[in-house]
């Protein structure tokens, strides 16, 4: 039996306009006062504590170790690999595939992406890819759950923002409900497979790079600095890339397509080979269905490449490529 196809709409229509009076520029309105957060709430934000400042102290304590030493070849051959089978299990499994409906894929395939999107310590699946939805529906406007322009354009508040979008959104008590975001994926009993794996699955993302790095080294010691580079040091690596979409590719960077009202979403080439073609991201915004993102000339699309690779496969099908027509008609 196939799988459930992903919704064509990108997110579920808005539930109500934004609040009147929001011009764009100025701060959100108040979510109210903090709530009392219960030992459930405080157990997420340590643990998000730890995930997103413990590959930092494993970079120290990597440069530590290394201190005028050379890093071992298998480091390095490790974290490209793994960097991209969980960077393309995040945009082309989680985003691209679950969250847009850009293809649809057998069910091997689909499980597999989820899986290795899970790899990358971003969250659960479907908590992921309901965020997600959420962040389309009220994109830069209030509900959006990582605004840059959440405290409005001064410069101050820009600031406040960028660091809000880039990682302070992750410790904020404001969780999206997926069966409102995300209720295919709940029905889908692969998926829900996958993300209560989560935990099991990010125990493995670790235990993998120090497994091979002792199995090829013979030592302990070369499985330790596999785990730090092909580990945390990768894991880090691919957060920022990832957050940076959120934060950077809203602020700067060129918009030769529409969007939606209050949506900035930008283009910002440098980005473009790290996040495996994720930060084309206004015409990602103009045309979010769309699998392909980097539609003009020159503009280098991993993502879309991969997709393209597993269509040719049979592995895809169904795939909402852009066409001229559909691109012009987006084109400012």
């Amino acid at each position: 039996m196939p799988p459930p196809r992903t919704p064509k709409t990108s997110a579920p229509p808005d539930p109500a306009p934004s609040p009147q009076g929001y011009d764009g520029t100025s701060p959100f309105p108040s979510d109210g006062p903090a709530p009392i957060r219960d030992g459930g709430e405080r157990l997420y934000v340590a643990v998000t504590g730890v995930i997103v400042v413990l590959p930092f102290v494993a970079i120290a304590l990597a440069g530590w170790l290394l201190w005028g030493r050379l890093i071992h070849p298998t480091d390095i051959v490790l974290a490209l690999v793994l960097y991209t089978i969980t960077g393309l299990g995040v945009t082309v499994g989680f985003h691209r595939g679950l969250t847009h409906g850009g293809y649809r894929a057998a069910r091997p395939v689909r499980i597999a992406l989820a899986v290795a999107g899970s790899m990358s310590f971003q969250g659960d699946v479907i908590g992921w890819v309901a965020t997600h939805r959420r962040h389309h529906a009220f994109t830069d406007r209030p509900g959006d759950p990582h605004s840059p322009y959440r405290y409005g354009t001064h410069l101050r508040g820009q600031l406040r923002g960028l660091l809000h979008a880039h990682v302070g959104w992750l410790f904020r008590s404001d969780s999206t409900p997926a069966d409102r975001y995300a209720p295919d994926l709940l029905a889908d009993r692969d998926i829900r497979a996958v993300s209560r794996a989560f935990p099991v699955l990010c125990v493995l993302t670790l235990a993998l790079p120090f497994g091979v790095g002792w199995a090829i080294g013979g030592t302990w010691l070369y499985g330790v600095t596999a785990l730090l580079w092909a580990g945390l040091v990768r894991i880090a690596l691919l957060h920022h890339v990832t957050w940076s979409v959120n934060s950077l590719c809203h602020l700067i960077g060129e918009r030769p397509f529409r969007t939606r009202r209050h949506d900035r979403a930008t283009n910002l080439w440098p980005l473009a080979l790290l996040s495996f073609g994720e930060s084309w991201h206004n015409l990602h915004h103009a045309d979010p269905t769309s699998a392909r993102h980097g539609v003009d000339r020159g503009q280098v699309d991993p993502s879309a490449a991969f997709i393209r690779l597993l269509e040719r496969l049979g592995w895809v099908h169904d795939v909402r490529w852009p066409t001229a027509d559909r691109v012009a008609a987006r084109r400012v």
